[in-house]
């Protein structure tokens, strides 16, 4: 069976895996994408409530725009804000819709194992020209020449516990806790309103949550961290290159020096236990007792799938070896990454990349036009086009904090503004814009 014969397999179909079935179908190359959802965008739609830092300009995939606008696709005002819902309905399923993609867009289709057809990982010969055999939660095995990982770490949160391994008694906890981005002022209002709630986690999708609670009447918010200043949550301000997330910052700065949210600082989860008033968190030394703890501590990814591949991972970051330096987030900010492409996500298992939120291993700066660049560059070398592949830029903004996104009255920015923002941020994903494409999500999202 000649690789040539096979389609590049696209797993996941949130922005960046469309992105890549885009770029794909731009160059005519067979795919298919799986989703382990029952609908495009699935992860996404989960935080559908949550507003993005960019605006349309930014959010979009140029592949896709193309692609969208030969089908007569009306593109929404530039200058506006999209929810996650909006981003979803308004782009993505469409994009998913079209007849370039839709046929070969297999939604239910979660992904358990990745491996080479006939060999394990021990065997060598052959290898670069064998079909990656992939298999199904539902028990189908699918052939592919290459794969494209576009699955994010939306489902995998890290835990709450801040050694990096679950405090004492928390999955005897679980009923009480919230993962990241709950839809406080909306369908899940009714656990939080009223009630005495802690948010761990010093990321935007922290922010996010603080601020929604804060506008709960009789919601007593408390807000811990394991770092000894909110500064970096802070952001930039008014120095920020998106104004929307400087916003952010700003807002959830007032309510701390209010006291509508009380701040704990150098707080790390070490025990968590159910009490009949509620369960007691504490960091050995400090006990805060709640009614349910929203646990916005980040995501890492899960390398499981592919246990039988020839993974090249860097220990710490948990992305490719060659990306760890460039994104690492003790020298870095999402806005001072390089641009990378092909060369730094590529394995010694040829033909496997995994892009988008997932590339990122457990660092916590990813934006989601770095994952349309990513998708370009990729499909490109499978394409053969070395030079384009090759021919990587970003564009990102270096002021304020990447993490995740934050809810904003579209109102309360104006057209001026938004159309200086150059990226946004999904909670799996935050979106920036390259130069050379427009971008997005979480992976989500990322």
């Amino acid at each position: 069976m000649h690789l040539d014969t096979l389609p590049v397999a696209v797993i996941g179909a949130g922005p960046v895996g469309l992105a890549a079935a885009a770029h794909l179908a731009d160059r005519g190359l067979a795919f298919t994408v799986l989703e382990a959802g029952d609908q495009p965008a699935a992860a996404l739609r989960q935080w559908g409530h949550v507003r993005l830092f960019s605006p349309w300009r930014y959010d979009i995939d140029a592949a896709a725009a193309r692609l969208l606008g030969d089908a007569g696709w009306v593109r929404p005002d530039d200058d506006k804000l999209p929810t996650g819902a909006q981003l979803a309905t308004d782009y993505l399923q469409p994009l998913a819709d079209l007849p370039a993609l839709k046929p070969h867009v297999r939604c239910h289709a979660r992904v358990t194992a990745i491996t080479r057809l006939g060999l394990d990982r021990l065997r060598s010969s052959g290898r670069n020209e064998t079909p990656f055999l992939i298999r199904l939660a539902e028990g189908d095995d699918i052939l592919a020449r290459a794969v494209i990982d576009a699955s994010g770490t939306w489902h995998t949160p890290n835990v709450l516990g801040a050694s990096g391994i679950p405090a004492h008694g928390e999955s005897d906890v679980a009923a009480y806790g919230e993962t990241a981005l709950p839809d406080v002022l909306g369908r899940d209002r009714d656990r939080f309103a009223g009630r005495r709630i802690l948010v761990v986690g010093a990321g935007h999708s922290a922010a996010n949550t603080l601020l929604a609670l804060a506008d709960l009447p009789g919601t007593t918010v408390t807000w811990a961290i394991r770092s000894a200043s909110p500064a970096r949550t802070y952001g930039g301000g008014s120095a920020d290159a998106l104004p929307a997330r400087g916003l952010l910052g700003t807002r959830l700065r007032e309510h701390v020096e209010s006291g509508v949210i009380t701040l704990l600082t150098g707080f790390g989860v070490q025990k968590v236990i159910a009490t009949d008033g509620g369960v007691e968190v504490s960091d050995g030394t400090r006990t805060v007792t709640a009614d349910r703890i929203v646990s916005a501590t980040g995501f890492r990814p899960d390398h499981s799938m592919a246990a039988e591949l020839r993974l090249d991972l860097d220990p710490i970051m948990g992305s490719t070896r060659a990306l760890a330096p460039l994104i690492d987030p003790n020298e870095h900010s999402c806005g001072t990454v390089p641009p990378h492409g092909v060369d730094q996500l590529g394995h010694p298992e040829t033909g496997y990349y995994a892009i988008g939120a997932k590339s990122y291993g457990r660092a916590p700066t990813f934006l989601m036009a770095t994952g349309y660049e990513q998708a370009r560059s990729v499909v490109a070398a499978l394409a053969g086009d070395w030079d384009a592949a090759r021919d990587v830029q970003l564009d990102l903004p270096e002021t304020g904090v990447c993490s995740s996104n934050v809810p904003l009255d579209a109102d309360s920015i104006t057209a001026e503004e938004a159309s200086r923002a150059a990226l946004v941020r999904t909670p799996l994903t935050v979106i920036g814009a390259p130069a050379s494409s427009a971008q997005q999500g979480g992976g989500c999202c990322s």
